[in-house]
């Protein structure tokens, strides 16, 4: 029985990173202006995700000495969805969400900065070979070329990200995920209001199909399934799942997109996701060795 319900839980993870994986294609498919096509993401998640927390019962108070801290968690997360984007938008499904799995050796190095923890010498050779698979992705370091400056877009999207997860995981870790990305969809969606009319009614209406899954998809079900996870596996173990992510991402860009990744593309992939294993493996021994 218990191996059924681990099984289950597996299932339900791989399915949560297949979901949120599709945000590469249909930021990529999704023809509106960023801001607009965020905005309106943010919304309609938003009214998702409130009857979601309504059906469960769940109470939306936030103390008010948190409320600066989720409001710039909000803030951040906004942001890291722009970046990332932007970067989709300059290149391809494969560069933008490759870029984007930095975050986790990026976390690595922040952490001591920001919690006043000891930095370790391993995460120096992981973040070398996090440089070696950026050095792969881009094709010259010239700030001109798209792709390029997708890459620094990208790497920029996955700083912010930590940045956002850090300030989550270390103030307001008692209350529900669900109103937690309530209150960021929120602010998103108040910061992204003046761009709502800067597009014809009838272009946003075009495009509903692929703003509803976004919505739907990516952010309401998808980060929903994400965040039950954490009730059933470590944070390491999910680390170390979600690292599946990109591969999800790249496939799904292929079959619809027709976008396939070439060599370099693919190194450099490889070596940014070896990083993540690798830092994933050694804290969950660490851990083990701990208890």
């Amino acid at each position: 029985m218990k191996s059924k319900n681990h099984l289950s839980h597996l299932l339900e993870i791989n399915i949560a990173m297949l979901f949120v994986s599709t945000s590469g294609a249909l930021g990529r498919y999704v023809s509106l202006p960023v801001t607009v096509t965020i905005g309106f993401r943010a919304v309609l998640a938003l009214l998702l995700l409130v009857l979601y927390c309504k059906w469960k019962g769940v109470s939306f108070k936030i103390e008010k000495k948190h409320l600066f801290v989720v409001v710039t968690s909000g803030v951040l997360i906004g942001l890291h969805w722009l970046t990332y984007f932007y970067s989709l938008r300059l290149s391809n499904v494969a560069i933008g969400m490759i870029s984007l799995f930095t975050y986790p050796i990026l976390t690595a190095f922040l952490e001591p900065i920001l919690l006043k923890t000891k930095l370790q010498r391993v995460h120096l050779l992981l973040g070398l070979l996090v440089l070696l698979g950026i050095y792969f992705l881009v094709p010259n370091f010239d700030i001109e070329n798209d792709y390029t400056l997708a890459v620094v877009i990208g790497v920029f999207s996955a700083l912010v990200y930590a940045l956002r997860n850090i300030i989550l995981k270390t103030k307001v870790g008692s209350y529900d995920g669900s109103v937690l990305m309530c209150y960021q969809l929120g602010v998103v969606g108040v910061m992204l209001s003046p761009f709502y009319f800067s597009v014809a009614l009838d272009a946003v209406i075009d495009q509903w199909q692929g703003i509803a899954a976004l919505a739907l998809i990516t952010t309401a079900i998808g980060h929903t399934l994400f965040l039950n996870s954490f009730k059933h596996f470590s944070i390491t173990t999910v680390s170390i799942l979600s690292s599946v992510q990109p591969i999800f991402g790249i496939i799904i860009g292929a079959f619809f997109l027709s976008e396939i990744p070439n060599l370099n593309t693919i190194i450099g992939g490889v070596l940014i996701l070896s990083s993540v294993v690798i830092e994933s493996v050694r804290s969950s021994r660490k851990t083990k060795i701990t208890d």
